[in-house]
């Protein structure tokens, strides 16, 4: 599984920060990439940079991407509120996978998530479009879960800074 297009998130979290590198799935997911890539470079006025990980689950996942509410029950896509699911090619099969959070079937917005064990039972209900890049950005997504609890909600305050295309 290799993506064409790179991807960041510079992030504040617990007094640190880190940067987690991206390979997205372009060629295989091109819609769904593409909203993330432009979410992350702020093309269309608005996207990742100022928004947090509003949801971490250690020994599962960390979810952000709600710019308009930051709670997780807000975002939107390029292409408006909602898209559709792309389709299902790649398996939740691994950490570090990067994949659509949604509220049920063609329901995608901006809200993704980073999984930090295989999560098998997510396949076919979640679009999978790219992946953690490198060691060095599975080490902060690793302190980024340690920040977590079974309720979801983070210890200390999670912060995108920055983001864009690589």
């Amino acid at each position: 599984m290799s993506g064409n297009t790179k991807a960041y998130f510079d992030v504040e979290y617990d007094g640190k920060t880190g940067r987690i590198n991206f390979n997205l799935f372009e060629k295989d997911v091109p819609r769904t990439a593409r909203n993330f890539r432009e979410l992350c470079t702020g093309v269309n006025g608005f996207g990742y940079a100022g928004s947090g990980f509003h949801r971490v689950i250690p020994q599962f996942m960390l979810q952000g991407g709600d710019f308009t509410n930051h709670n997780g029950t807000g975002g939107k896509s390029i292409y408006g509120t909602k898209f559709e699911d792309e389709n299902f090619k790649y398996k939740h099969n691994k950490p570090g996978l990067l994949s659509m959070a949604n509220a049920g079937p063609n329901t995608n917005g901006s809200q993704f998530f980073i999984t930090t064990v295989v999560t098998s039972w997510l396949d076919g209900k979640h679009v999978v479009f790219g992946e953690v890049a490198d060691d060095e950005s599975m080490r902060v997504v690793k302190e980024i879960e340690a920040l977590g609890s079974s309720s979801g909600k983070p210890s200390k305050p999670i912060k995108i800074v920055k983001a864009g295309e690589l």
